[in-house]
């Protein structure tokens, strides 16, 4: 049984950074959003970003890769019902439970890299904009300053950050 909660967000900021939710993740591992059952492998070379624990995996652990829809699962939570803006991507997850993420900062800053987008959704699951983050790693903590002037607009009910060079999703921010 997994103890891990989905947020890794300190009290008073008005959102939280959130993993794929353990249930979610049992799901996936059994047939992703795809409807494909995926193979675990073991990662020889550690560095694939988990989206179950926000952090890069290490030399040995087994992961899987696989399709996951962040919108379309947020949506089914909320009524929400965002139509074309559903995408269905690649992500990695740990083949078995994890911990989850360890509590700390709240914008994943051992996932960051060079090249991130704050994608804004209101709620309809629509789509509203995004911000460009181009902070080298040193700098990532100033990445919780552009999430809180993205919620700063009272329009927008969740966040995906995401890779620039791939577009996979990395992790989910919702208003608290």
């Amino acid at each position: 049984m997994s103890t891990h909660s989905p947020a890794t967000a300190t009290a008073g900021t008005g959102y939280e950074v959130r993993a794929i939710e353990p249930a979610v993740l049992r799901e996936l591992r059994r047939r992703d959003d795809a409807g494909a059952a995926r193979e675990p492998v073991v990662d020889t070379e550690g560095g694939a970003p988990l989206r179950c624990c926000l952090r890069h995996s290490e030399a040995g652990e087994r992961i899987l890769l696989v399709s996951y829809a962040p919108l379309r699962r947020w949506a089914a939570a909320t009524g929400a019902e965002p139509g074309p803006y559903d995408e269905c991507g690649p992500v990695f997850v740990h083949a078995e439970e994890c911990a989850g993420p360890a509590p700390g900062p709240r914008y994943p800053v051992a996932m960051h890299g060079p090249l991130r987008v704050l994608r804004a959704y209101d709620a309809r699951g629509h789509i509203l904009g995004g911000t460009l983050l181009e902070l080298p790693q040193e700098r990532a903590g100033e990445a919780d300053r552009a999430l809180r002037e993205v919620f700063a607009d009272p329009a927008v009910a969740v966040v995906h950050i995401r890779a620039v060079l791939f577009g996979c999703f990395m992790a989910e921010v919702r208003r608290r």
